[in-house]
């Protein structure tokens, strides 16, 4: 995989935001994808036609109601003052050093660390549009909506 540097990368404001510091240290293991790789990852991994979770088709998995399994609400959480997760996301049984991609659309997709992206989640939800949290070699899958709300499930 490619992917973009820090300088390039025009949402990278989000983990340089002042209010929620993102350590150099985490910064160095947040990874956007190319656009060429973020594209080429969404399409193996989330939809082969949809750009975006707005264009789902009827046979895409996230657009299958039986994906979904749990339903709860992250904006709470995140308007709190610490940074624990939501509980639904505590539910999560993935290894601190697990691979995570965190799908925005198709030529937007970060990649980190779950370690990393559970204590940079709000970070990483100022763009709150639907995007989808995968793991590498996970069926657990998550997606979060600007509405405040967030679902867990299990893709194919």
């Amino acid at each position: 995989m490619e992917y973009r540097d820090w300088a390039s990368y025009k949402q990278g404001w989000i983990f340089r935001h002042r209010d929620l510091p993102v350590s150099d240290d985490d910064r160095a293991l947040i990874k956007p994808l190319s656009v060429i790789s973020a594209s080429a990852y969404w399409r193996q991994h989330v939809s082969a036609e949809a750009t975006h979770a707005s264009q789902f088709l009827a046979d895409d998995w996230p657009a299958a109601v039986a994906t979904w399994q749990q339903q709860d609400r992250w904006q709470e959480a995140w308007d709190q003052d610490d940074n624990a997760l939501p509980e639904l996301l505590q539910t999560l049984d993935w290894d601190a050093n697990t691979v995570v991609f965190f799908c925005y659309d198709h030529e937007h997709v970060v990649q980190t660390t779950w370690a990393v992206w559970q204590r940079c989640w709000k970070n990483f939800l100022f763009y709150d549009d639907a995007p989808i949290l995968m793991a590498r070699r996970r069926q657990q899958v998550g997606q979060f909506f600007s509405d405040g709300t967030m679902r867990l499930g299990m893709r194919p």
